[in-house]
């Protein structure tokens, strides 16, 4: 049998990663040795960065709900406590859109949870 020789998978690969640093500075972006780095550290971060995305978002929701809730007389744990007392069960993402956008609700809300501290 014939040998068969790696040039044609080796540039097939080549440039699969060239194509992803595309529009990267320099040599990052025309050297494979130096591409490659480049991007395996990219996809790294952008992974890393999905997920403190989502951390990013919770601590922004947890942020308005306090705010509103300290409008109303009530702090953030007080509020979520006699929410969970209550046995209302809304996540924080819905509230923080109420705190924001229909303050008579959320008002209410924190008024059910002031009633179900005592």
């Amino acid at each position: 049998m014939a040998r068969i020789k790696g040039a044609l998978n080796a540039r097939k690969k080549h440039n699969r990663v060239l194509k992803m640093a595309k529009g990267y500075r320099g040599a990052r972006s025309k050297q494979y040795r130096i591409a490659k780095q480049s991007v395996m550290r990219a996809l790294a971060n952008s992974y890393r960065g999905r997920k403190e995305k989502k951390r990013q978002y919770r601590a922004l929701w947890i942020t308005r709900i306090n705010a509103g809730a300290r409008m109303n007389g009530v702090s953030y744990s007080q509020l979520m406590h006699g929410l969970k007392v209550a046995g209302v069960d809304i996540n924080r993402k819905m509230l923080s859109e109420l705190a924001i956008n229909d303050a008579a609700g959320f008002a209410q809300l924190c008024e059910l949870a002031k009633a179900n501290l005592k």
